[in-house]
This record gives C-alpha cells, sequence and structure tokens, in this order.
C-alpha cells in the first residue's frame, strides 16, 4: 500500500548494519546517538545536532550504536521535502514524541530557518573513551579538536552542538563522574583526584560540592 500521509515512530537500533530501499521519504531526527549511513553511495551521519532526508527509492544502508534513539517521520515524496536534506535540530525537535501528529511534527521540520551543508562529523562516544583514559592529562580544547581533525573554534561549535556543553564544561563533567565511580568503590580523595586531573583532594572535594552538590562522604557507599 502507498504510503498516503506522514507517519512517525520513535526508533532504537541494534548496533548492527542493515541495508534496504523503500518508496517513500524518510526524515530522520535523531534524539540521542548517531547513525552513520551510506544513501546511494555517498557516506553521510546524522547526530542529535542534525537531521537529513532519505529520498524515496535511494538504497541505503545503517548503523547505530545500540541506545541511539531517532524520531523516523515516513512522509509520501512531495515538494518542499528537499529543503531537509540536512538540518539543524532546535530544542523545540527534541522534544518531538511519537505520539505527536506527524504532519504537524513535519510542518515544523518544514519551517526550520537553518539549512545545512555536510559537515564533518564528531563521535561523542569516541571522545569520552579517548578522554577517560587519560583524565589526569591537560586537555586543551586544540587538543581534543585534533582528535576530529577540527579547528578549535569548529570543535567548540560541533560539541556545544550535540552536548549541550562547551569543551571545558564537557570535561569537567567527565572528571567528576569518574570521580565519582572512584570514590564509591572506595579509592581515597587524594588518589581520585591525581587520576582524573585535580590538583589536590580538597580541589576536587570543592569541585564536587560545586558541580554535583555532594560532598566526597556522601558518595562512599556503607561499609557492610
Amino acid at each position: 500500500m502507498p504510503l498516503l500521509k506522514p507517519v512517525s515512530t520513535l526508533r532504537t537500533y541494534d548496533g548492527q548494519a542493515h541495508a534496504h530501499a523503500h518508496d517513500h521519504a524518510q526524515i530522520m531526527v535523531p534524539l540521542s546517538g548517531r547513525m552513520e549511513l551510506e544513501i546511494d553511495g555517498h557516506a553521510l551521519f546524522t547526530d542529535s545536532s542534525c537531521g537529513m532526508l532519505i529520498p524515496a527509492g535511494a538504497r541505503h544502508a545503517y548503523c547505530a550504536r545500540p541506545g541511539t534513539r531517532i524520531l523516523v517521520i515516513d512522509a509520501p515524496e512531495s515538494t518542499g521535502l528537499e529543503r531537509l536534506r540536512r538540518f539543524a535540530l532546535t530544542p523545540a525537535c527534541r522534544t518531538l514524541s511519537a505520539q505527536d501528529d506527524a504532519g504537524k511534527q513535519l510542518a515544523l521540520l518544514l519551517g526550520l530557518p537553518t539549512v545545512l551543508s555536510s559537515r564533518r562529523g564528531l563521535d561523542l562516544a569516541q571522545l569520552n573513551a579517548t578522554l577517560t583514559e587519560a583524565l589526569h592529562e591537560a586537555w586543551s580544547t586544540a587538543r581534543m579538536a585534533r582528535l576530529f581533525n577540527l579547528s578549535s573554534q569548529r570543535f567548540h561549535t560541533r560539541l556545544l552542538e550535540l552536548s549541550g556543553r562547551p569543551p571545558g564544561d564537557y570535561l569537567r563533567a567527565l572528571r567528576l563522574e569518574s570521580a565519582s565511580r572512584m570514590l564509591a568503590r572506595g579509592t581515597t580523595l587524594e588518589a581520585a583526584a591525581a587520576r582524573v586531573g585535580y590538583r589536590s583532594g580538597s580541589a576536587l572535594a570543592y569541585a564536587l560540592r560545586r558541580d554535583r552538590g555532594v560532598g566526597a562522604r556522601a558518595l562512599r557507599r556503607p561499609v557492610a
């Protein structure tokens, strides 16, 4: 049966590669995670900062890490959809759900002011893994940017789009999350501070109180 009106579904993925084609267009609105695609032989990606259109009839392969969540709008091919080839996601886009009216969702996306050209990817899972292995080291924005062959300014912009945090805040959150886990496992405050890049236990304790509203002592699990 041909698709006569837009239909939206919230989809999660299994980490496996898949390939197919269909006779309707698909608008991909990632809410979390990242998907790698090949559409008619062209390598592309979509993530929580930018959505994209898969044209009707286009043969495409795709793969997304488990936990990736994408609102997919299946829509009949029509004039105007081409402007959604690649588009920036606004805060309003990130509140969309499968329970909303798909026609209204599509109208919202078609009314977005910004259409994006192709942009270089930034894989947050790769960034997290690299930083977590060396949280004790000095990480400037320029050093993080070099991991993805980006300028400092472009890296700053992309990370802010994806996470809502500038590089310094993003790194600090990773350090404090890692330190919190260490303290919960019984690591001393001074040892945790050294492993995540704080100059002293007191500096780490202050950061935990300021950013997470919790003292180091409260993070320790009671001994049975």
